[in-house]
């Protein structure tokens, strides 16, 4: 009788690496209760989907044609509206321009009466001064000049922002690279006590009523804005002047403001430089002349020898 083989068992599985951490992959694997997630996607169906309900419909429809009625009458209101505003535009342009031009018609008329003053003053002077009728025109500035002297050349520094300590020593103005009025002021005092007869600072002739003050940044020679760069023109003994002033102490100044600050600066000697007219001279005193006896005249005339600019 043949015997059979031997029925072997089969022993259990291997136990799981991770075993021993059942309740850790538990919470990994269900992370949030079931509760949670059917409620977290019902509310996401509902928000995110079309209104179900006929109200709800009848809603937003009603919500999409109030927002299509109100974009439609500000296209109309903005299409209506526009001509308006474009001829409102064109007639304000239109009265700017006219204005403008009264306004420049003004300014030449003033300009030809204070020329015509003028002249008048300067035949004034010629007739009632005399012998020293010259020499009061010239000292007044009434009469052009010409003759040697120097030329200085004042400009703003390149980078005009930099700043510094130096010698202005102002509270009023920031220190920059711009030339300030009281700058002017010391290089035009400069020349005065260096010798100068006469002076102009770009075209505009100074006298000794010329005021040079500042608005805002501009410079202003007698009420009238100059701009960068300023040419000084000074009738003199040229080398003699140059010299005197450089070395004087505003000439050191001007110096010592070109090697903190960069402002730039030249002078130079010419042969001859020309000096127009002040562009009108203001009377302060007039005294009558005395009648001359002899001719029994009884004429009298301004003198004119004080208080002229």
């Amino acid at each position: 009788m043949s015997q059979q083989p031997p029925i072997r068992s089969t022993g259990s599985p291997p136990p799981r690496p991770d075993a021993s951490m059942s309740l850790l992959n538990n919470v990994m694997d269900h992370s949030l209760d079931e509760g949670y997630a059917e409620a977290a996607a019902r509310r996401d169906a509902e928000e995110g989907g079309l209104p179900r309900t006929l109200k709800a419909k009848l809603g937003l429809a009603a919500g999409l044609v109030l927002a299509a009625f109100v974009v439609t009458v500000g296209a109309a209101q903005a299409r209506i509206s526009a001509p308006v505003v474009a001829k409102e535009r064109e007639e304000l342009i239109s009265r700017i321009d006219a204005e403008t031009a009264t306004a420049d018609t003004l300014e030449s008329a003033v300009e030809k009466l204070r020329a015509e003053v003028g002249e008048r003053q300067r035949a004034a002077l010629r007739a009632h001064g005399g012998d020293q009728g010259e020499l009061v025109a010239l000292l007044a500035g009434a009469t052009p000049v010409h003759g040697p002297g120097v030329q200085l050349v004042v400009d703003d520094a390149k980078d005009a922002e930099s700043g510094g300590d130096g010698p202005r020593e102002s509270s009023g103005f920031s220190d920059t690279g711009r030339v300030r009025d009281r700058d002017m002021q010391r290089v035009v005092n400069g020349l005065w006590e260096s010798g100068a007869e006469a002076i102009a600072i770009n075209g505009q002739r100074l006298t000794s009523l010329s005021a040079i003050r500042a608005a805002g940044d501009a410079i202003l020679v007698d009420n009238r804005p100059l701009v960068p760069p300023y040419t000084v023109l000074a009738v003199g003994d040229g080398k003699k002047l140059s010299t005197a002033f450089q070395d004087s102490a505003d000439g050191q100044y001007l110096h010592a403001l070109q090697e903190n600050f960069g402002i730039r600066t030249s002078i130079s000697d010419q042969e001859e430089v020309r000096l127009p007219a002040a562009p009108s001279l203001i009377v302060r005193t007039a005294e009558p002349k005395a009648a001359d006896v002899g001719k029994g005249n009884g004429q009298g005339a301004a003198n004119t020898g004080k208080g002229t600019s």
